[in-house]
């Protein structure tokens, strides 16, 4: 588990999105090379890692449009070889405060966007194999991810004979605020102090310092500024405006800027931050408070329709944020099941082989 943050996060408004002034600046940081490499061999820890040839990553066209026409304008798409073969990374990054129920069907229609693009523009053939994709779901809000990861979670269990039409389509998630502290002391990539720099923000101004120095030094030469480019404006917009937001900040051209900018006044607005934490706390506590009481109220109402709860049934309001809370309860005297209330009842583990 990562550690707890000594100060509690900012309280938000319910239903809102936490990071919407980001504009392009995460899709920015990953439309470079050493970032997507960075974040596969640092947190997708599976054996066919070992199988990749990074110098064949080749950015490839990030938009598929939908029957709606709404574009996809922040995903991330590379492709890379593995094992001679072609295997496309679809990196959807998500700045919401609140988890998505629905992501495992998104990923599923996006890859099909991607496979149905690859056929229009001929980089499929008839009569070729599809190349593989791989879902990667990088998540970097408060509250625990809970949504299901293989759309199979979310459909109606179907009897024996018609199991077989059950789609199964599973992406990749890194949760940045749960991944274990041993592993981020053993990251090394640009990706992973990017993922450091998320987790302890929550410290304040002083913390971010050690990493921004150890960037600006590791960083240097022509072949970089694009990189460092890319990860100026993303502390000018993101990490410096969720640290400070009422601050006002000048222009920064380059990492070194924002190290001297730092210095100079990094006591003042640590003692700031650390006065907005305390009043914010409160905030959070307060809503922390409502959101038990409304799933306490929801478990026994559950009861009250359902029959005792099953214990993935209970974990599962446990960790719920106050909007999915909300919606079961809205949803509560419509639902037929409490399978179809909560989003399905996760599969049994399999028993070992042999």
């Amino acid at each position: 588990m990562a550690r707890p943050p000594r100060h509690p996060p900012r309280a938000r408004q319910p239903g809102r999105s936490a990071r919407a002034p980001q504009d392009g600046s995460y899709k920015h940081l990953f439309s470079h090379p050493e970032m997507v490499e960075g974040l596969l061999r640092d947190f997708v820890q599976e054996d066919w890692l070992g199988l990749i040839d990074f110098t064949t990553l080749e950015k490839q066209g990030g938009s598929y449009v939908t029957d709606d026409l709404r574009e996809r304008e922040d995903d991330i798409i590379w492709r890379v070889r593995v094992a001679g073969e072609w295997l496309y990374v679809y990196l959807l990054i998500e700045f919401q405060s609140q988890v998505d129920p629905w992501m495992a069907v998104r990923v599923m229609v996006y890859t099909g966007l991607l496979y149905q693009d690859l056929i229009k523009s001929g980089a499929a053939a008839a009569g070729e194999r599809l190349p593989p994709v791989f879902p990667l779901v990088l998540y970097n809000g408060t509250g625990r991810w809970t949504a299901a990861r293989d759309i199979a979670e979310l459909i109606v269990p179907l009897p024996n004979a018609l199991a077989r039409y059950c789609p199964q389509h599973r992406y990749h998630l890194i949760d940045e605020g749960r991944i274990g502290p041993d592993t981020l002391d053993q990251a090394s990539s640009v990706a992973a102090e990017l993922v450091r720099l998320e987790v302890l923000a929550t410290d304040g101004p002083e913390a971010v310092r050690p990493i921004l120095r150890r960037l600006s030094a590791r960083l240097q030469g022509p072949g970089y500024a694009s990189l460092r480019r890319a990860l100026t404006v993303w502390f000018a917009r993101v990490l410096l405006r969720r640290l400070m937001p009422d601050e006002r900040f000048p222009e920064l051209h380059d990492l070194t800027e924002v190290e001297t900018m730092l210095a100079e006044h990094v006591e003042e607005w640590t003692q700031k931050w650390k006065r907005e934490g305390v009043r914010e706390g409160i905030l959070e506590g307060e809503l922390q408070g409502k959101l038990k009481g409304k799933a306490d109220a929801l478990k026994r109402l559950l009861r009250g329709r359902f029959g005792e709860l099953p214990q993935w049934a209970g974990a599962r309001i446990d960790v719920a944020t106050l909007d999915q809370v909300d919606g079961w309860l809205d949803g509560l005297f419509q639902a037929a099941t409490l399978e179809g209330l909560l989003g399905g009842q996760p599969p049994e583990p399999r028993p070992p082989a042999g």
